[in-house]
């Protein structure tokens, strides 16, 4: 059985490949519209590469947008 690795990414990293500000993040977040985090140590979090690509392949199509 193979194991399957997930790359950790660190907030700035987050922002930087989602296109959107802290703040947003953690308004999403706040609302269960965003990947949960992991924690990585006592004061220190990072999201999972996977979930992150996920969340990004679930936002909408601009022509998707347009049709609702």
């Amino acid at each position: 059985m193979a194991v399957e690795k997930h790359r950790l990414m660190r907030l700035q990293e987050v922002l930087h490949v989602c296109r959107i500000s802290r703040s947003t993040l953690y308004d999403s977040l706040a609302k269960g519209n965003f990947p949960e985090q992991v924690l990585i140590g006592r004061r220190a979090v990072a999201w999972r590469e996977c979930d992150i690509e996920g969340w990004i392949t679930s936002r909408p199509t601009v022509s998707e947008a347009e049709r609702r």
